[in-house]
């Protein structure tokens, strides 16, 4: 995983907009990611912690092969997946956030109301269970059983 700064949104854009061709762009910018892939991410972010994979597995209620093979790059995961892999790493509103786009997956969204109920659980440290249980009281699809961009 090459380590590059990350730039913002707005500086790809500018970027974008001072381009004279878009060949001249894509050429220098359109294949270089800002972010690792989805694997590589989620394995530093374990090294970075010290901890192994399968307590995150564990934590995140994920099948373990399945769990493995997002590990490993075999399987690209879902925006519940990401969501529950957040629970397994305990982070918080933000740590879910960045981990959503390095899935390239949508963010959470207050105003929508499973992730207004994820959100509230991630700010206030509920477990995967916790959570899940939150998402049942209000009538709302559990993770990893569908839901707004699942």
């Amino acid at each position: 995983m090459t380590e590059r700064p990350l730039r913002s949104t707005g500086e790809i854009l500018q970027n974008l907009f001072s381009e004279p061709s878009l060949e001249h762009w894509m050429a220098r910018e359109g294949n270089a990611p800002d972010y690792p892939s989805f694997s590589e991410y989620i394995t530093a972010l374990c090294k970075k912690r010290g901890e192994p994979p399968e307590r995150v597995i564990r934590r995140a209620d994920i099948e373990k092969s399945y769990g493995h093979h997002l590990f490993s790059g075999r399987r690209k995961p879902s925006r519940d997946t990401v969501l529950q892999l957040a629970f397994g790493f305990a982070l918080d509103y933000d740590g879910a956030q960045q981990m959503l786009r390095s899935a390239r997956k949508s963010p959470l969204y207050p105003r929508v109301r499973r992730d207004a109920v994820i959100i509230f659980c991630l700010a206030h440290r509920y477990d995967i269970v916790a959570c899940q249980e939150a998402l049942e009281q209000y009538g709302l699809p559990l993770l990893g059983e569908g839901g707004r961009n699942a």
